[in-house]
């Protein structure tokens, strides 16, 4: 299911970090206009503190200050309200249906989440972390990871199967 944003090579871009913040960005709000905005800000932030001399040591110390500028992106925005989704548990079609989703559809869908479950799920779909860093990244505790990224499997399952309703063979 996280192959949705792979590379082309079918591997993850592990070194290529910057499509990765983009994508990041992207998952987080949804909106590529709004994506590229925060994407540019935190790479012209980036450079500001690299001609100073302060580039943290932290590993994805990038991806920190994107989520926060994706954060503060849609403070301003209508908030997701906590409700209760449908789910389904993971289907064995759930890789040929993530197959058939655009990109765009799985941004908006994880972009309506409410944080820090977009953050967890953002982060676990780029397929670019282990779960200590998404854990380090999100600022949760391991049960909350869990709880987040079950529900949110179990959510999407029930999204895509709305989206692609299996045809009764007769």
């Amino acid at each position: 299911m996280r192959e949705v944003f792979r590379g082309p090579s079918g591997v993850p871009e592990r070194k290529q970090n910057l499509p990765q913040l983009y994508r990041f960005c992207f998952l987080m709000l949804g909106d590529s206009r709004k994506a590229q905005d925060v994407f540019h800000a935190t790479l012209r932030e980036a450079a500001q503190r690299a001609a100073r001399g302060e580039l943290p040591t932290e590993s994805f110390w990038l991806f920190r200050d994107a989520r926060w500028r994706c954060l503060e992106a849609t403070k301003s925005d209508l908030q997701p309200e906590p409700l209760e989704m449908d789910e389904h548990e993971v289907a064995a079609e759930a890789p040929s249906q993530i197959g058939r989703l655009d990109p765009m559809h799985l941004a908006i869908w994880i972009s309506a989440a409410p944080d820090p479950q977009r953050s967890a799920l953002a982060l676990f779909y780029l397929d670019e972390f282990d779960y200590r860093e998404i854990l380090d990244l999100a600022e949760l505790k391991l049960n909350e990871l869990s709880r987040f990224l079950s529900n949110g499997r179990r959510q999407l399952q029930a999204w895509l199967d709305a989206k692609f309703p299996q045809t009764a063979d007769v």
